[in-house]
């Protein structure tokens, strides 16, 4: 038989399921969006309560080494929990307490009674319950959308980044202005909207499970050494602990900076907002840079960039100049997010993808909170000039590592694998 015989007679190739005609998944990301402005909202409300009681940058910045510490404290455990247990009903529990705790907020400004180891404490169930929900989250999304979907998933969850950013801080700002419960209030409304998309979803969050229970420390063990045997992951795992200690305090320095220039709440509102015009901008765009280069080339490219930009705030003299600074940071970061960890969720076993995530987390997890606590500490004592200077060694060395490392170089997607 002819090749051009055996050709006619194979059945048309399938065109993938678009995403927009995925019940489910639209229940997901819908509810998550609502949910992430709700956060984007409270997140920018928090620094601003706190340096409106405090005055103190550094009081500030322990809040949210607050919020970050429960990543590196229960990351492990929460990666091992979803892979036990109904990822689903993680993520309602987590939303009904994150919503409990942020009510906590307007109910003692409203008896004058708001303190702030109270702001301190919810900070840190918020970041708690924060790091058990996203991981169920990340573990559960390749269950509502096909692998071929992942990529085109990977970047409509940067437009939702990318929309929090424009979205929370727009809301924050006048709120804040208005009266400062009212952001807290909007955030937990959020999460009952989540709340409600999660209980309409009919697809389960997870494979069936075949294998015993075993302990739990040898489930984490399994994951950690899963994780580290991969050798992408393991130098971009390395590499990000570096830079989680820099990039997350980007929204503190312009806080401070714009502070010192007597910008207004509402400026300041408006600095983020153009900040997410280039997050939205960049995460629509992500999604063709894997059409001209490869995972790899594209994660060398962003941290390039980063260590360019990141020195500009040194010269930022203007609240536009600024937004302008945060709007090209967010417009690169989507490109290598979305090659990236659609790049590591198509390579985790679905029995793994909690445990695996959580490990890869655990990276950050463990600087983040560190690096939120230095650069206050810088801040408060150097001023912001040597805090910026810092922070861009920083990323340039990650920028060099990834640029040297031949398994960076050469890291491709597995659906571009299986095609050649």
């Amino acid at each position: 038989m002819s090749a051009t015989r055996t050709e006619a007679t194979r059945p048309p190739a399938q065109k993938p399921r678009s995403l927009w005609r995925n019940r489910d998944y639209l229940l997901l990301w819908s509810g998550q969006t609502i949910s992430e402005i709700g956060g984007g909202v409270s997140q920018l409300a928090f620094p601003l309560l706190v340096l409106y009681m405090t005055h103190s940058p550094l009081a500030a910045a322990t809040a949210g080494t607050l919020r970050a510490l429960p990543r590196l404290l229960f990351s492990l455990l929460a990666g091992a929990w979803v892979d036990r247990y109904n990822r689903k009903y993680v993520m309602i529990f987590c939303d009904i307490g994150r919503a409990c705790s942020l009510i906590s907020i307007p109910i003692a400004l409203y008896f004058h009674s708001l303190t702030i180891w109270q702001l301190y404490i919810t900070a840190f169930i918020e970041g708690t319950l924060l790091t058990f929900f996203g991981m169920a989250q990340a573990s559960s999304l390749s269950q509502v959308a096909s692998e071929e979907q992942l990529s085109a998933a990977m970047a409509q969850q940067e437009v939702v980044e990318g929309t929090t950013i424009l979205l929370g801080p727009a809301i924050a700002g006048p709120l804040f202005a208005l009266r400062p419960v009212l952001p807290f209030i909007a955030d937990a409304l959020s999460y009952f909207i989540s709340i409600g998309t999660l209980c309409a979803i009919r697809t389960p969050f997870q494979a069936q499970r075949t294998k015993a229970r075993r302990h739990l420390l040898r489930e984490i063990q399994e994951g950690l050494l899963w994780t580290w045997r991969q050798p992408v992951l393991r130098i971009a795992n390395t590499m990000n602990m570096l830079s989680a200690m820099v990039n997350p305090s980007s929204a503190l320095i312009v806080i401070v900076l714009a502070k010192q220039q007597h910008v207004s709440d509402t400026m300041i509102s408006t600095i983020f907002v153009i900040g997410g015009i280039g997050a939205i901008t960049g995460s629509l765009l992500a999604p063709l840079g894997q059409k001209f280069l490869k995972v790899g080339q594209l994660m060398i490219l962003v941290r390039c960039l980063f260590a360019i930009i990141w020195p500009c705030y040194l010269l930022a003299g203007n609240p536009f100049f600024l937004g302008l600074i945060e709007a090209s940071l967010n417009f690169v970061d989507p490109f290598e997010d979305v090659a990236y960890f659609s790049y590591r969720l198509a390579i985790i076993p679905d029995e793994l993808r909690g445990r695996v995530i959580s490990a890869c987390r655990m990276y950050t997890a463990a600087s983040n909170p560190i690096g939120q606590l230095l650069m206050g500490l810088l801040l408060e004592k150097y001023g912001v000039r040597p805090a910026i200077i810092i922070g861009w060694l920083g990323l340039m060395l990650v920028a060099t590592v990834f640029s040297l490392a031949p398994q960076i170089r050469a890291a491709k997607h597995p659906i571009t694998l299986q095609k050649k």
